[in-house]
């Protein structure tokens, strides 16, 4: 089969609505096939992301993203089209063709690593219920992880030697280059050889959203340093974009209306496990805006639940400061981000100094689930903490602390958001209600909302229904196009280019969907189309007898035109007295109007889009 007929077979088997469904809440637009949701690919709090599923393609009229099926998983996860076409054929079980006409070389690069990490996992995996991982499954079992967990989580063994992958690998097709930037191995210092990067190690596997292996995490067993190892970044893994468990988590997440960000990878076992479904961790980084926007795309709320000892406070610190501290450099924009969109943060102390796969293991999922709908919100937790640097019975104490919240408080851009805020805290803290809200009032700070406004003219509803009409089937287009293509009126219209380009598809025996029409756009034009076929219209003519009433419009239209310009002709022949030439012209005319095209001609059944039933 050759290459393009396979991405036409996978797109035709696919739905857009389903795929993107997957990683953005969706929302039907009343009856149409028209789905709108928060974008996935710019920070946003007003929707203007739309999928249509009529015409199978995706529109964002904030950051002017859009395209087909292949696009949106190519611009999502960061893939060449021939990875895109991969994954969606996988996902719906479509054998691939033996042979590629795609790959490049950075495609066959990022290709090979990925097959590396399959390779690896399923080596981890099998050292970890052989003898080698006797120590590895006795750690797991003081831990609490079940062998089913550990199935799940597709938990593993690296072995001590330091070879056993090497030789794996080695024994595959698989260049000195790619194994050297797969992450998987290490060069030795006297560049003799190549050595395992993970040994005596706990293996995690780190999943991509799409729910590929693209990184690991190992857990030291012995005394070795680091106590977590974590993959460098490849050409297929980059950390601040990834969070782990995320593939598995997103249905709990949009389930519960919450994501719980925790600090290991046990954790997020101990976690999931007992019923919280919803609960990710990062990769060995502070919480980043790539992360937050991840997370974003399914819910508006994170409940951060670091450890309890000093070095898990302070990495939520750590975290809370780069999501939502102004002052910080790493994410000095998110906090503004975060508020502007409504986004919610709690943050959960559990009691007793457990961890919270601790917590799970004692008291249950139930009553973890239970602590998380009770954590205080960001503030309140913020301003507990910081009352134990500031002395609040003195007066110097409270204006220092007032000071310090500000810094948070200030970028709250609701006025009723801070006021409630402000007062809560006045009466947690029993600090002076006025004295919060004035010093509030003072740090009201002007935002603007950071959304492409992509300015176009309305289109006519005529325009609109015979382009829908025509890329809707090739039945259509085959009745419609030779006699627009006829008619002088097209050339008029808002819409020309569009239709031209309709046009030398069609004729050409190309495909003429929404991807292939607007590959041959310029920019304006390509919102135009969108905005025509994402039109929120319900209609009740059926399409065929809509396209017939269109085609009687512009005829009517190219009819008058014809009328005006004869009669223009008339006159200057008469002027000129060229009576015989005014004569046929004005034959012409009669038979004209005999066609009704030169007298006026009722169009209310395609003038306004059709009436809407509630």
């Amino acid at each position: 089969m050759e290459a393009v007929d396979f991405a036409r077979q996978v797109k035709a088997a696919v739905d857009i609505v389903a795929v993107v469904g997957e990683f953005v809440r969706l929302k039907r637009v009343g009856a149409t096939q028209s789905y709108i949701g928060l974008c996935p690919f710019h920070n946003e709090k007003t929707p203007s992301f739309r999928v249509n599923g009529a015409h199978q393609f995706y529109k964002c009229f904030g950051c002017g993203q859009g395209g087909d099926v292949f696009k949106f998983i190519q611009e999502l996860e960061r893939l060449s089209f021939p990875e895109a076409l991969r994954w969606l054929a996988e996902r719906y079980g479509i054998p691939m063709p033996k042979r590629s006409e795609f790959a490049d070389a950075e495609t066959k690069l990022r290709a090979a690593i990925h097959r590396m990490h399959e390779q690896a996992q399923d080596f981890f995996v099998q050292q970890l219920r052989g003898g080698a991982g006797q120590a590895a499954r006795a750690y797991l079992s003081r831990r609490g992880v079940s062998d089913d967990a550990a199935q799940q989580f597709g938990i593993g063994y690296a072995p001590a030697g330091g070879q056993a992958l090497v030789r794996l690998l080695e024994r595959g097709e698989y260049t000195a280059e790619q194994l050297e930037q797969g992450g998987l191995v290490l060069r030795r210092h006297d560049g003799s050889g190549l050595f395992d990067r993970f040994r005596n190690r706990l293996m995690f596997p780190i999943h991509g959203e799409t729910g590929k292996v693209i990184a690991f995490a190992g857990r030291a067993l012995g005394e070795d340093e680091p106590k977590y190892l974590n993959s460098s970044e490849t050409p297929i893994y980059r950390k601040s974009y990834v969070l782990y468990n995320l593939h598995r988590a997103k249905e709990g997440i949009r389930r519960d209306g919450f994501a719980v960000l925790v600090e290991g990878y046990m954790d997020v076992i101990g976690v999931f496990t007992s019923g919280v479904t919803g609960v990710v961790a990062t990769c060995g980084t502070a919480l980043t805006a790539q992360q937050v926007q991840a997370l974003k795309r399914h819910t508006g709320q994170i409940v951060v639940n670091f450890d309890p000892d000093a070095a898990g406070a302070a990495a939520a610190e750590r975290s809370l400061e780069a999501l939502l501290n102004p002052e910080a450099k790493a994410g000095s924009s998110v906090l503004e981000q975060l508020f502007a969109e409504g986004m919610r943060v709690r943050v959960l102390t559990l009691e007793g100094g457990l961890d919270p796969d601790e917590y799970c293991a004692k008291y249950g999922g139930e009553a973890y689930r239970s602590a998380v709908e009770r954590a205080p919100t960001f503030f309140y937790w913020i301003a507990d903490r910081a009352r134990t640097r500031f002395d609040l019975g003195q007066e110097d104490g409270r204006a220092q602390w007032l000071e310090f919240l500000l810094s948070y408080l200030r970028l709250v851009p609701n006025d009723v958001q801070r006021a409630a805020v402000a007062e809560d805290l006045a009466h947690a803290f029993g600090i002076g209600r006025g004295l919060v809200l004035e010093s509030f009032r003072k740090a009201v700070v002007s935002r603007r909302e950071r959304t492409l406004e992509v300015k176009s003219e309305p289109v006519p509803y005529l325009e609109r229904c015979l382009l829908q009409l025509l890329l809707s089937s090739e039945e259509a287009r085959a009745r419609f196009v030779p006699e627009l293509r006829a008619l002088p009126a097209v050339a008029r219209l808002g819409s020309a280019r569009i239709f031209e380009a309709l046009f030398d598809l069609h004729e050409g025996g190309s495909p003429a969907g929404f991807a292939e029409l607007e590959a041959r756009l310029e920019e304006a034009d390509r919102h135009r189309l969108a905005a025509i076929l994402l039109a929120d219209e319900h209609e009740e003519m059926p399409l065929l007898e809509q396209g017939e009433a269109c085609l009687r419009a512009l005829a009517a239209q190219s009819g008058r035109a014809r009328a005006d310009a004869l009669r223009a002709l008339i006159r200057e022949a008469e002027r000129t007295g060229n009576l015989e030439e005014a004569l046929r012209l004005a034959q012409e005319l009669d038979g004209l109007r005999g066609a009704g095209g030169g007298r006026g001609v009722q169009l209310t059944e395609i003038a306004t889009p059709p009436s809407r039933t509630s």
